[in-house]
C-alpha cells in the first residue's frame, strides 16, 4: 500500500473512474468540470500548492488524493477518491493515513478538509481518523438544483 506521486500516465485511471458529472461534483467541487480532460487534470495537478497522489493496493491503482497547501502550517485534504472494487475494505482510512503521516512529515500543524453531508460514509471515516468538526456551510455548494451542505473538519497534527 503506497502513495505514489500522481503523474500524466495515470490521468486516463482518474477520468475512468469519474464517470458522472454527480459523482465529478461529489469529488471535486467546483474545480473541475465534467467530463474531466487530460488538459484540466494537468493545468490543476500543475498548481504548486497542489500535491496530488495516486494510492496503490496490491500493485493496482485503489485511490486518488491530494494534499493542497494552504498555508506553512496548515494542509487540506481533497478529491479523496477509492477505486469501486476497493470500497469498504478500509482502503480509504489506510491512504488517508498515509497522507496525514506525508503531512506531518512536511511540517504541517494542522490538517483540513471538507466533505458533503450527505456522504456518511466519508464522514465517518475522518471521524475515525481523528477530525472533528468546526462548522458546516449551507448554500454555497450546488449541484443539478440542489444545495449541498458542506463540512469542514480539523486534526491537529504532532510534529514529530
Amino acid at each position: 500500500m503506497t502513495l505514489l506521486a500522481f503523474q500524466q500516465q495515470h490521468y486516463k485511471q482518474l477520468i475512468d473512474w469519474i464517470d458522472s458529472a454527480e459523482l465529478n461534483y461529489l469529488w471535486g467541487g467546483p474545480a473541475y468540470q465534467y467530463p474531466l480532460t487530460v488538459e484540466s487534470i494537468d493545468a490543476h495537478c500543475s498548481q504548486a500548492e497542489v500535491e496530488p497522489y495516486l494510492y496503490a493496493h496490491q500493485g493496482q491503482a485503489a485511490g486518488f488524493v491530494e494534499l493542497y497547501r494552504h498555508s506553512n502550517d496548515i494542509a487540506r485534504i481533497c478529491r479523496v477518491f477509492v477505486a469501486p472494487q476497493f470500497r469498504g475494505q478500509g482502503v480509504a482510512k489506510t491512504m488517508l493515513r498515509a497522507l496525514i503521516r506525508e503531512a506531518r512529515s512536511q511540517g504541517y500543524s494542522e490538517i483540513t478538509l471538507c466533505v458533503f453531508s450527505h456522504n456518511p460514509s466519508a464522514i465517518r471515516c475522518y471521524h475515525s481518523l481523528g477530525f472533528v468538526e468546526v462548522k458546516r456551510k449551507h448554500g454555497v455548494r450546488e449541484f443539478d438544483g440542489e444545495s449541498w451542505e458542506l463540512i469542514h473538519m480539523v486534526q491537529k497534527l504532532q510534529i514529530n
